[in-house]
């Protein structure tokens, strides 16, 4: 019988080499299924070996589960097991019950595992482990109690629970673990941001345990180097460092590309290693030819552990389908490979987009959108898939990639609306409403987005009204100050453009409160909008020389540390105007001249109107008869363009269902209240990318020019008189 269990082992190791799993996977069940009766720790290794499998060629995890939890009751009752074993089946069992939402059960089997670490090191249960390996099991277990205590929204505990990895790192004198525990406590604090300078020291610690990994190892380490930098990115774009972020994703960009060929090597080189096992085993080979080949497959073998760095078959598989983050035990990874590449396309977008990188940001979009629609398809995820159909296995999975398809689709209408392509908009965001209703709890968290977007669409074709409802909406649907608030002021913008004594002094009612706390928030995001909506309401009051002073200060910020170039231009469409109303005309003239190029490289038709629109009245106020004829014409052709946009919109079939003031519906299913309780973490959108990615940039709507060329007028006539 010990044949019988080498050979299956031996014949499913090498399926797994070939990436056949469902072959490893018979020859593993048929040693479990044979009448023979096996040793218990024969079954047990057995058991483990396919769980493992399950877990990480096919998201099985309800069979992976079931062969655990019975590997580790037959471990309770063999003495003779060692504690490496013991420890791997607490490890996995433990993975899977994260995989499945199944948290309680998680944390009470990682505390067994920790206890009994514990004890064996004490002397008083199974014999104890090296210390080097007792040093890494502790830092995995660590690892995990810490995702389960921050999915459980206990940040400081996991914050602590980190410390007490880092420091077994520490002891272990491992750089890249040392780089492991620091960079997982800035994903926490990114999470959970409290203390500034406590994440500014968390940041510089990532930096610095990078450098000090040599330089010829960290090719080994990539997996790591894409969650710090990525983590790097986040924060970056938090604290609106927009050049810092843009050099950390030029180098995540690069090392994609290099990951991509070096991923294709490694596949070529697993061919070769395959084709010469196969020859190999061949009963008719002469000697000569059989050593010729033991000599090939030694070279293949050695530029495989050059390139990778790894002997074992598994961590070969592993290194080619993941991008892992930590040495053995720890063998697991933040995000699959696609979303980590689609992610990186993502920051690509972000900070693009405020710059008006249009094509690039297109180009990038339907990149990480082709990457996604790929992996959902593996996932059994087609047209007409709803939550409900779901296997358990899919879950967690679906729940990553769901969530940055809305992000792609959610800054696609972003740049679309910039553009007054509001047909291409309006198609988006119905992707994105049809991906909502049929993923509800998963994406439970992007209906305030939704509803953001919304507002946006409705205020960009003019329904100002309904504008306010959806801005009013995504505020209700989100528990985060900062969106809150975004949409507070959002929500002002359409209020002041709807022009009544009324809506003025409902627009600052919603301004007021968040003005007074924009210096709270991290960076300044949020500040240049606030101050931006701040001195359209100080315009109305007639306040005209503080309503200077202060876009003065909002455009410096905007400026400086944005470079959100939409922005920039309507805060100069706004002081250009101030100046007019002034009288300072040869400012006024300049002012406007760099809001008109910025709003041309943007395609930002009703922008470029509103800036054409003072021109044009400046050119009167000073007498230009011939440029105020010629801007006039070319504002007309502009102002025919965007009606021709608007029309198409107006008449085009969603548009009734975006602007209708009132949210979507969605149908919970009976079995709707089960799968909220296995969804766990997939439904919860920040705990695998933080708030910083989902938050847009503050685009205050472009189509004021109508209402403000009334209150311009106005305000010239009475000069005037």
């Amino acid at each position: 019988m010990e044949a019988v269990v080498e050979g299956l082992w031996s014949l499913a190791e090498e399926a797994e080499l070939r990436r056949d799993y469902g072959a490893a996977v018979k020859c593993l069940e048929a040693l479990l299924q044979s009448d023979a009766s096996l040793l218990p720790l024969v079954e047990i290794r057995t058991r483990l070996r396919l769980a493992y499998i399950l877990l990480n060629r096919s998201y099985n995890l309800n069979h992976a589960k079931a062969h655990l939890e019975r590997a580790l009751l037959l471990l309770s009752s063999a003495p003779s097991a060692s504690l490496h074993l013991k420890l791997s089946a607490h490890s996995l069992l433990a993975r899977c019950y994260h995989l499945v939402g199944a948290i309680p059960a998680q944390k009470h089997i990682i505390l067994r595992a920790l206890n009994l670490l514990s004890s064996s090191a004490d002397g008083r249960g199974a014999a104890a482990l090296p210390a080097t390996d007792t040093l890494l099991w502790s830092a995995n277990f660590h690892s995990q109690l810490a995702s389960n205590l921050a999915i459980d929204g206990d940040y400081p505990g996991a914050l602590s629970t980190l410390a007490s990895g880092l420091a077994a790192a520490t002891e272990l004198g491992s750089s890249e673990l040392k780089l492991f525990f620091a960079a997982s406590s800035l994903h926490v604090h990114l999470l959970h941001w409290e203390d500034s300078q406590s994440v500014e020291a968390n940041v510089r610690q990532c930096l610095e345990l990078w450098e000090s990994i040599p330089f010829d190892q960290r090719q080994h380490h990539i997996g790591l180097f894409f969650y710090n930098e990525l983590l790097q990115t986040f924060y970056l774009l938090r604290i609106c460092d927009y050049k810092a972020a843009a050099q950390h994703v030029e180098k995540l960009d690069a090392a994609m590309k290099n990951e991509h060929q070096k991923v294709q090597y490694i596949k070529e080189l697993v061919q070769d290693l395959n084709s010469v096992n196969g020859m190999l085993s061949r009963s008719n080979l002469q000697k000569k030819d059989r050593l010729a080949l033991f000599e090939k497959q030694g070279q293949i073998q050695e530029q495989l552990r050059e390139a990778t760095g790894e002997d074992s078959t598994r961590r070969l598989l592993d290194i080619e389908e993941k991008l892992l983050l930590a040495p053995p035990p720890m063998d697991g990874e933040w995000l699959p490979r696609a979303a980590v590449f689609a992610l990186v396309d993502l920051m690509a977008v972000m900070l693009n987009r405020p710059k008006g990188v249009f094509k690039e940001c297109g180009r990038r979009i339907q990149s990480g959108l082709e990457l996604i629609y790929e992996e959902l398809e593996k996932l059994g995820i087609v047209d007409g898939t709803r939550e409900v159909d779901l296997q358990h296995s899919a879950i967690w999975m679906a729940g990553v990639y769901l969530v940055l398809l809305m992000q792609f689709l959610e800054n696609k209408v972003a740049v679309e609306l910039t553009r007054s392509e509001f047909v291409d908009a309006q198609e988006a965001l119905v992707q994105m409403k049809n991906w909502f209703i049929r993923f509800p709890t998963i994406l439970q968290a992007c209906e305030s987005t939704i509803e953001m977007l919304r507002g946006h669409y409705s205020h960009s074709v003019g329904c100002f009204h309904e504008a306010v409802f959806h801005f009013v909406e995504a505020t209700k649907l989100t528990e985060s100050r900062s969106v809150q608030s975004v949409c507070q002021v959002y929500a002002a913008v359409s209020y002041i453009c709807i022009g009544d004594a009324e809506s003025s002094s409902k627009a600052l009612d919603l301004v007021g409160p968040v003005f007074r706390i924009m210096d709270s928030f991290v960076g300044v995001r949020e500040k240049t909008c606030i101050i931006f909506v701040y001195g359209l309401l100080l315009m109305r009051q007639h306040n005209l020389q503080e309503a200077r002073i202060r876009l003065a200060s909002g455009l410096k910020i905007a400026h400086q540390q944005l470079g959100n170039i939409q922005l920039v231009s309507q805060y100069l469409t706004i002081l250009g105007t101030l100046a007019l109303q002034l009288h300072d005309t040869v400012q006024a003239r300049e002012i406007l001249k760099s809001s008109l190029t910025l709003a041309k490289t943007l395609y930002d038709i009703p922008t470029q109107i509103w800036v054409l629109s003072v021109l044009t009245a400046l050119y009167q106020e000073i007498g230009e008869r011939g440029n105020e004829m010629e801007n006039s014409e070319y504002e007309r052709k502009k102002e025919d363009d965007l009606q021709k946009r608007l029309s198409d919109a107006l008449s085009h079939l969603h548009h009734q269902d975006l602007i209708e003031r009132v949210r979507f519906t969605v149908q919970q299913p009976h079995e709707l209240a089960t799968r909220r309780t296995i969804s766990g973490p997939s439904a919860k959108v920040d705990l695998d990318i933080p708030e910083s990615v989902g938050v847009p940039m503050p685009q205050p709507a472009a189509m004021l020019s109508s209402k403000l060329r009334e209150i311009d007028s106005v305000r010239r006539g009475k000069m005037k008189m």
